[in-house]
């Protein structure tokens, strides 16, 4: 886009467009503590390779392995410290971007995606592409496409209502100034009275209208006769023996804005790109690079937001707020995407689940920001056009010209075809990368080895709200799908530790790869507990006694690091009993998804099975929602990965028990005494398990975890107490 700023006078040029922050001395204060931790990390090394074990000879390989883990350990939490190294916080001028200007702001795309509308209700998918289509934005310069991987005809008669009622809806919101710009999210809401009573209530009547019908056709799964002869272009596209993984190119611009420059609607334009079965689809990265084409065609914006299908716009002002990063003369031509936190509007108060993984947003992406940049996590994120298109940092912009012929959709539909990507540069050097399962990830990494930085943003009002996982598996599946996707990376050739170097900062390779070992990870984390409770158990002591000197580094270390991680998470505005939830979480995502998404990944390296993609369900059943509000866990399903929860959870409240009752029946103290940290560690476990054991021993409601699970998970711990006993 041409410089503007030269129409408005002197002294615009001049004013930043954003500023960064540092808190110095927060930062001091941390580093200062950061590094007593690592003295007494070292102490602990140093003792396990000086000091033998107090047992007997046969078990003195004890000692080695329980270095090997603490070393682990030590070393990964060297690694968390680069996220909190050098944090910065950025602050955005609206209006000063307003006053350089004015409506003359670069075409903005936006691109949301759903894939089946079964678990992805179209009435919420429409919400957020309404919520953009609101945006605080010149209407002509913004265009909004949705994405259906499921070639449903469902969410394309959702898609063709909304586009009625956004006539109606987006005026409504600029005129009285609404927020948030999700009907559905707007009407719930208790604050949302205005000086007209009366647009309010026919605005509220007509969304009502529109929800009723294609909540209707959503239930019947149909589509009701007079749509298909109100809308007819559009569904003529659809083959009588068209599914959801076998269908041509369906594309219907809706709302036109190119042709019409008085029209108060963004455009809007739906696709589904070809599917076949003997083709794969690249799942997410397939569909948002033939959006990225195909926009090309019919808008070919500058900038590029794309958004879950489930986020809405919470904030109206979110696309200037990230422009005034991306047009900043001074920092914005280094930044290739702005990244806003994932944020959620169904999250209980104590966050039941750690959905929000509220330390990791609003402490760890500000500190990757200050090394570099934020990982691109899929969501939330406005991209520049030509980056994400595989434009290196230092090669001269080329200018975005306006499209002066109107491409109809017949002539753009073979950008979208199956076979498009075949033989060329898309999803190796060109849009988002292809073959692993966090195509988001992998995509950032490759564009800030290319020489960009990107930018965290996180505005006072969230700019995006979506729905969390309201059950223990959607959370842990979506967990294990992360972690997978997070090891592929490590194991790839877009390896941080080795295709960063030279590339990006030590700072955010390191930052990469502390979620890149979230998998691996996990394995020492799962030996460790459950050694810790089976020598508890058999009498074998791990740690020096209580009044040993020797045990301050272990105790400062245990002490230390927990109490920081209640202060940071207090400091972020959680609460001690969800500070508490989300180390239930943090153990529980340890022990099961990244276990389980580390076997898959050493699977699919050895050729036995492939990645998949799993979409987390939006829904959920009337009871099992009373029961999230309420706060009382879900478990409901039968899955290996509550086999392992199980098995782990009776585990350590069997040798819990034993070592009490045996500590009750010498009365000496002396087991307190020389295995007192194994007490503690053990008898945490066993407290922060407790809502397992309810969903296991307790409850008899749908929500309770499931008899064979919970038998099983009996007789695996029994068998392994069994053994450890007569060893």
């Amino acid at each position: 886009m041409r410089k503007e700023d030269d129409r408005f006078g002197p002294g615009y040029e001049g004013e930043p467009l954003t500023v960064t922050r540092r808190k110095t001395g927060r930062v001091i204060a941390f580093r200062v503590f950061s590094a007593s931790v690592f003295f007494c990390i070292c102490w602990i090394w140093f003792y396990r390779v000086t000091v033998p074990l107090e047992t007997d000879e046969n078990r003195t390989g004890l000692v080695g392995f329980m270095l090997v883990l603490e070393i682990w350990f030590g070393l990964y939490w060297v690694f968390t410290q680069a996220l909190r190294w050098n944090p910065v916080w950025r602050l955005t001028f609206i209006g000063r971007l307003s006053r350089r200007y004015g409506n003359h702001l670069p075409r903005l795309d936006v691109f949301v995606c759903t894939a089946d509308p079964e678990i992805e209700p179209p009435l919420m998918v429409v919400n957020t592409v309404l919520s953009v289509a609101a945006l605080d934005y010149p209407p002509e310069k913004l265009a909004v496409y949705l994405s259906d991987d499921g070639g449903s005809e469902l969410t394309f008669f959702a898609l063709a209502e909304a586009a009625e009622f956004a006539k109606v809806w987006v005026p409504f919101c600029k005129k009285f100034n609404v927020e948030p710009r999700s009907p559905a999210a707007y009407l719930s809401s208790k604050a949302n009275g205005l000086d007209s009573a009366a647009a309010a209530a026919e605005v509220a009547e007509l969304y009502r209208e529109m929800a009723a019908r294609i909540e209707t056709a959503t239930k019947l799964r149909r589509v009701p006769e007079e749509a298909r002869l109100k809308y007819g272009d559009g569904f003529s596209q659809w083959d009588s023996d068209a599914t959801q993984r076998n269908h041509g190119t369906i594309l219907q611009i809706l709302v036109d804005g190119r042709k019409d420059k008085t029209v108060t609607v963004p455009t809007l334009v739906y696709l589904s790109r070809e599917k076949r079965p003997q083709h794969h689809h690249n799942f997410k990265a397939g569909s948002m690079n033939a959006l990225i084409r195909v926009s090309s065609k019919i808008t070919c914006g500058k900038f590029i937001l794309n958004l879950d299908c489930d986020m809405y716009s919470n904030n109206s002002k979110s696309a200037r707020d990230a422009l005034c990063i991306l047009l900043d003369e001074k920092e914005g031509k280094e930044i290739a995407f702005v990244q806003f936190p994932q944020c959620y509007n169904n999250v209980t108060r104590n966050d039941l689940y750690g959905s929000t993984m509220l330390v990791i947003a609003d402490v760890e992406f500000n500190g990757l920001d200050g090394n570099g940049g934020p990982l691109y996590v899929g969501t939330g994120c406005f991209h520049r056009r030509d980056v994400i298109c595989g434009r290196n940092y230092g090669v001269e912009e080329k200018e975005f010209e306006e499209i002066q012929e109107v491409s109809e959709p017949e002539m753009i539909k073979g950008l979208a075809s199956c076979t498009y990507d075949e033989n060329s540069l898309w999803g190796k050097e060109m849009g988002l990368k292809y073959g692993c399962p966090v195509e988001d990830v992998i995509t950032g990494l490759a564009i800030q080895c290319r020489g960009w930085k990107s930018a965290y943003l996180t505005p006072k009002k969230k700019a995006f709200v979506g729905v969390a996982p309201t059950n223990l598996h959607q959370m842990l599946v979506q967990q294990r799908r992360w972690s997978e996707g997070d090891f592929q990376i490590l194991l790839s050739e877009y390896s941080p530790v080795w295709y960063g170097q030279g590339k990006i900062g030590l700072g955010l390779i390191l930052g990469y790869c502390c979620y890149c070992l979230w998998a691996p990870s996990s394995v020492p984390l799962l030996v460790y507990s459950v050694l810790t409770c089976l020598c508890l158990l058999k009498g074998i002591p791990l740690f020096p006694k209580v009044w040993s000197s020797w045990f301050i580094p272990f105790g400062y270390v245990t002490v230390a690091v927990n109490a920081y991680s209640l202060a940071e998470f207090l400091w972020c505005g959680g609460t001690f009993r969800g500070w508490w939830n989300e180390q239930r979480m943090w153990l529980y995502r340890r022990t099961s998804s990244f276990i389980f998404g580390f076997i898959d990944t050493i699977l699919k390296k050895l050729g036995v099975s492939e990645s998949a993609f799993v979409i987390t369900a939006k829904v959920a059943e009337e009871e099992a929602a009373e029961r999230y509000e309420k706060e009382v866990m879900e478990f409901g399903v039968e899955s290996p990965m509550f086999v392992l929860l199980g098995t782990l959870g009776m585990l350590n409240l069997f040798c819990f028990a034993a070592a009490v009752m045996r500590l009750m029946t010498f009365r000496d103290g002396g087991d307190f005494q020389t295995m007192g940290l194994q007490f503690v560690i053990t008898g945490l476990n066993v407290a922060i398990n407790w809502p397992l054991y309810q969903g296991m021993l307790l409850r008899q409601d749908k929500g309770k975890m499931p008899m064979s699970v919970t038998v099983k998970s009996v007789v695996f711990a029994l068998s392994a107490c069994t053994c450890i006993a007569f060893m």
